[in-house]
């Protein structure tokens, strides 16, 4: 019976009389074993229905069955009310822990059961997880103990896209992806990954024409182009920054020396993001922002102390997740000392020539001895080596890659491309060698992050 509601009058021994209600359209608990709106039936020895009171608490497993009313007056209403006098003969307890009481069962009168209350819940186990959330896992909620989830884990591996097998894919021939490929996807994943908090990357040589400005720009460029974010390239060139030249140029001629007397008004809680387009430069094509130096003044003229660094840096990471810093090669200037203090990620710059690859060495073994967080920027560095002519031997670069093994976490070699001689970069106008490569070097980098 759906929506059964039923209303009885029972009479204890001091003569007092006392109503109870039962609605079972207002039953909240779900149980298997007895879902709202049914009555478990049981029959007693002899062949009776079961008292009223079996029926309340019979099958609820403890739980609480319902609102239970209880109350000196009768309730207004058509309902009409069953007289208990002539209740039916009692049998065995219900297996609850609200038996009658002797007087209830010597009168024959109606034992008013009060609601059970609900079994606690138990502690949890030391190694059981934290409950999850819908969605925040790929599997959604753990199902019970012993039931297999309906739901596919996200493990799938994706055919094969790129070469012979690809091309069979293409064809409805699904193919495993080769272990090449295989690798350019994990290097897309690492480079795509976002971080918990902005994050910066220091690109440093204390030897001028060390290839700092391309692989700064190349980074910056790899990390926009995968994982999408803002991203800014900056030029923290106090003599004549060379990267506003390499990059594409804004509707403006804004450089830092702009920004910096703004940096109060922009780090304000109504500052908007997209007022920073006034001094910034964006990349169209790779996606990410160039901050530029001013090279047609003197270095005195645009000289940045380590509060004006500070400052700009927290401009730079409010807007920016990743913020790749082109540096000079003066490495006594404020600016510089104060870069090396706000870096997560050290990069050593370097061409195939000796004398660049020597004093990128030399300054890895000065951080290193100066300790604490200088030399564990030093050995978590990442040295991106870049062949500087077309004839360079493979076999000297990675004997050169092999030589920084004792001072840094890890060396990228990247081939050279007549796309990097001079003029604008573009990561589009690189070969696919050199693209890859460059790839390899952001996945490298961005474990440090």
């Amino acid at each position: 019976m759906s929506g059964l509601s039923m209303r009885a009058r029972s009479t204890g021994p001091d003569g007092e009389a006392a109503t109870m209600t039962y609605d079972e359209s207002a039953r909240t608990t779900e149980d298997p074993r007895n879902p709202p709106g049914a009555v478990r039936r049981r029959r007693s020895h002899d062949g009776d229905p079961p008292r009223f009171a079996d029926r309340f608490t019979e099958g609820q497993g403890g739980r609480n069955p319902g609102p239970v009313v209880v109350s000196d007056h009768a309730p207004s209403g058509d309902v009409p009310v069953r007289d208990t006098s002539a209740s039916d003969p009692p049998t065995a307890d219900p297996p609850t822990g609200n038996a009658p009481s002797p007087d209830a069962r010597a009168t024959g009168s109606l034992h008013i059961v009060a609601p059970l209350q609900r079994d606690p819940a138990p502690p949890p186990r030391p190694h059981d997880s934290p409950p999850t959330a819908p969605g925040a896992a790929s599997t959604g909620l753990r199902p019970r103990e012993g039931r297999r989830s309906f739901l596919t884990p996200d493990d799938v591996v994706v055919p094969a896209e790129t070469g012979l097998r690809g091309f069979l894919a293409g064809l409805g021939i699904r193919l495993q992806p080769s272990v090449r490929e295989r690798a350019v996807r994990a290097d897309i994943a690492a480079v795509s990954r976002h971080w918990p908090g902005p994050r910066t990357i220091a690109v440093v040589n204390g030897k001028g024409g060390a290839n700092k400005t391309p692989t700064a720009v190349l980074l910056a460029a790899v990390f926009a182009r995968n994982g999408g974010g803002p991203v800014l390239a900056w030029d923290n060139n106090e003599t004549r920054g060379t990267l506003g030249w390499r990059t594409e140029q804004g509707p403006h001629e804004a450089t830092v020396l702009d920004l910096l007397p703004q940096t109060d008004a922009l780090l304000a809680p109504s500052a908007q993001s997209a007022l920073l387009a006034r001094y910034v430069h964006h990349q169209t094509a790779d996606k990410f922002d160039v901050l530029r130096s001013k090279p047609a003044v003197l270095a005195s003229e645009q000289k940045i102390t380590a509060a004006d660094f500070d400052a700009l840096h927290e401009v730079a990471s409010k807007y920016f997740r990743l913020n790749v810093v082109d540096s000079g090669n003066d490495e006594t200037a404020e600016r510089w000392l104060r870069m090396i203090h706000h870096t997560d990620q050290l990069v050593i710059a370097t061409t195939t020539l000796e004398e660049h690859a020597e004093a990128g060495a030399l300054l890895l073994e000065a951080l290193r001895d100066r300790g604490g967080r200088y030399g564990d920027l030093a050995r978590q560095a990442v040295v991106i080596i870049s062949q500087s002519d077309k004839n360079g031997s493979p076999s000297r670069s990675r004997a050169m890659a092999e030589g920084f093994d004792e001072l840094a976490r890890r060396s990228v070699i990247i081939p050279f491309d007549v796309a990097l001689l001079k003029g604008r970069i573009r990561f589009s106008a690189l070969r696919p060698v050199t693209q890859r490569a460059w790839l390899e070097a952001g996945a490298a980098v961005a474990e440090g992050l």
